[in-house]
Order: structure tokens, then C-alpha cells, then sequence
């Protein structure tokens, strides 16, 4: 909050199938229109990738994120919301498991924004960001077993990633919406205040698993989000991965 004067939000979305059959992401907002339902509820905005090469990943996705827009609309705005917000994922999961029978899943990138903070919550190995000032941040971490390793080997010590950057399967994810057992989810404790010119991005590992640092610090640096969403799809064209993945990006400007 700048003052007195509350923060207004512009949101942009990307999302393109890639190389792949069908687009497995899913994504949401809630109240992104509604100056007053802001002040009063909040913003939500999640991203949930459906994981490819398990059962039904679209239906994995549709149902993450359908379950944490109904656990958004019913939080209690005067409680913790970082903590609800962490409940809500692990009540997504079981959700995800119910239907899909734990033979698929889904990742996500989750945020709400009320009363000018952020709370946010992340599992799997899709993208948060922030850009402030110039500096693009990494807001969360990815559940997969290179960082599984490098959680580890910090615990005994050992302060150096790069002997875990090619370890085999390093990209498989250790926690997922949907598996059985999930045990973990990155979240904020206590959330953050923003700040007129922040740039959000919540994106699915088909950008942020793509694009460089700088290439994201650029396209996130436009000052429309339309600009912003047609940069990073020139990006993506211009890698040309023959294995392009689904891509899904929501962002959100605080002016």
C-alpha cells in the first residue's frame, strides 16, 4: 500500500499447448474485475499444470484449481490466510486424489493478494516471480529430487548444488497434487507487502522451466501486460524445443 492510497491490479494471462496433443494446465482468477471484491475479499490467482505421462492430467488440473478457488471464496478474511491457504492445497490434493485415484496429478503456483499483501503457496515444479526495481526474484522453490538432495546435503553442510545438477531423474518430482502422501508444501509463514510497479508471474514450468533469468526480467519489465504476454511467446518460438510443453502465464502488475 503506497500511504494511504491502496494498490489497483492489471492482470495479463499467456497460454498455448506447445509441441504437446492437448493443453493439460489449468488456470484461475477470482475478483480480478472487481475493484471493491478486492478490498473486501482479495485477489486469487493460480496456475495448475497437469502432470503429462499419468492418468487424466487435465482433469488433475481442472480440479486443483477449481478446489482452491472454492477454499479462496470461503476463507475467513479475518483468520490467518498464509495458513488457510496452506490447508486449501492439501485439501486440493485430496481432491485431485479422490477423482484421479492417485494415479495422476498436478502442480501449482497459487497467490492471494488482500489488503496490499501476498500470501502464496507452491507445489511441484511450476514458477513464482517477482519483479521489483529491476530484480527479478524466484519466490519458490521446486519439489523435485535435485532439490530433494540439495535440502539434504545443506543440513550436513555442504553449501554446493552443483554436484546434484545431473544426478539421474533430477527433474522427477518428489511432491505433486494428487499423490498419495504429500507431505510438503512451500508457502509463505507470513505474507509481504507490494508495492506500486511489482510484476507477479505465476507460470507453469513450460515458461519458467524455458526462458533465461534475463528473458524473463525483460519480458516482465514491459510496461503492458499485453507486451509483457507477447514477449514471452516470441521467447518460446524462438527456442524452438521440439518438446515445447504446455505453457499457462497469469501476471499481475501492482500499479
Amino acid at each position: 500500500m503506497q500511504g494511504n492510497k491502496p494498490l489497483t491490479y492489471i492482470i495479463g494471462n499467456l497460454q498455448g499447448v506447445g509441441n504437446r496433443k492437448r493443453q493439460e494446465d489449468s488456470f484461475a482468477v477470482a475478483n480480478a474485475f472487481d475493484v471493491e471484491m478486492i478490498r473486501q475479499k482479495g485477489l486469487f490467482f493460480s496456475v495448475c499444470d497437469g502432470m503429462g505421462g499419468m492418468k487424466d492430467g487435465k482433469k488433475a488440473s481442472e480440479t486443483a484449481v477449481a478446489s482452491l478457488r472454492n477454499s479462496f471464496m470461503n476463507m475467513d478474511r479475518n483468520g490467518n490466510i498464509s495458513e488457510q491457504l496452506r490447508r486449501s492445497v492439501f485439501k486440493a490434493s485430496e481432491d485431485v486424489c479422490n477423482v484421479i485415484g492417485g494415479d495422476g496429478g498436478s502442480t501449482t503456483v497459487t497467490g492471494i493478494i488482500y489488503n496490499d499483501m501476498l500470501h502464496f503457496a507452491s507445489v511441484g515444479d511450476s514458477f513464482f516471480f517477482l519483479l521489483r526495481r529491476g530484480k527479478l526474484y524466484r519466490l519458490n522453490h521446486e519439489h523435485n529430487l535435485r532439490h530433494e538432495k540439495y535440502s539434504e546435503a545443506i543440513k550436513f553442510g555442504d553449501m554446493d548444488p552443483s554436484k546434484y545438477v545431473n544426478i539421474p531423474e533430477a527433474e522427477a518430482l518428489t511432491q505433486f497434487l494428487g499423490m498419495v502422501g504429500m507431505s510438503d508444501v512451500d508457502c509463505t509463514i507470513r505474507p509481504f507487502p507490494l508495492v506500486s510497479g511489482d510484476v507477479l508471474m505465476a507460470c507453469s514450468d513450460g515458461i519458467g522451466g524455458v526462458l533465461t533469468e534475463d528473458e524473463t526480467k525483460r519480458c516482465l519489465s514491459f510496461v503492458s501486460e499485453r507486451s509483457m504476454c507477447q514477449q514471452i511467446e516470441q521467447f518460446l518460438v524462438a527456442h524452438a524445443k521440439v518438446n515445447q510443453d504446455n505453457y499457462t502465464a497469469l501476471i499481475v502488475k501492482c500499479i
